[in-house]
């Protein structure tokens, strides 16, 4: 996002504001479009980012790709985590959407300067009352490294109850490395006393 580098202050085009499509806390949500992937990119290719989610590099021209393709999955939706300012700070996503079954799962991505301010509790909360308050989906799950303790605390933030481990599921960086599984059912979402995104 460095267009306007070198560009005098009051000769930049004024970028058109994000459209939410869902807010919650302090963040809100914005459906990802084509013109993020560079966003995603940056993000993805972080070494922290990488290891953490255990990321195999790819180029820009095929995350765009992907970007586009996955604008027309209707098992999948994809929003930018942005700041009240309009700050994007992250990716977050509903996967694998299962309508008859009621199941899906989460992906969060946060921006490392962002990290350890509840931006991340904040945006999966937000998602998860959107998959529980406007879809008929009963279960979400969401899986990380056994060693991933922020993601953990995290998830656990948002209610999510981990009910397993995937053992050495995961190679990354000639290490075999063990998945927790976590999951949150639409019962315990109602039991939570919080408020919902539609209360923001």
């Amino acid at each position: 996002m460095n267009a306007g580098a070198g560009i005098a202050e009051g000769e930049r085009d004024e970028e058109p504001e994000r459209r939410l499509a869902w807010r919650a806390g302090s963040v809100g949500l914005a459906a990802v479009d084509v013109d993020d992937a560079e966003l995603l990119h940056g993000w993805r290719s972080d070494p922290v980012a990488a290891h953490e989610f255990g990321l195999w590099p790819s180029s820009l021209t095929a995350l765009r790709e992907r970007v586009e393709r996955d604008a027309d999955d209707d098992c999948r939706d994809d929003y930018l985590v942005l700041l009240p300012d309009g700050t994007p700070i992250g990716h977050i996503a509903l996967t694998g959407q299962d309508m008859v079954d009621g199941t899906a799962e989460v992906e969060l991505m946060l921006d490392p300067r962002h990290r350890g301010h509840g931006h991340g509790t904040a945006a999966l909360d937000a998602l998860v009352d959107l998959a529980f308050g406007e879809l008929p989906l009963y279960r979400l799950v969401a899986q990380t490294h056994t060693d991933n303790a922020p993601a953990l605390a995290v998830l656990a933030g948002s209610g999510f109850v981990r009910e397993g481990v995937s053992r050495a599921a995961c190679l990354h960086r000639g290490r075999r490395h063990d998945i927790a599984v976590l999951s949150l059912l639409r019962p315990e979402w109602e039991a939570l006393t919080r408020p919902r995104a539609w209360d923001a």
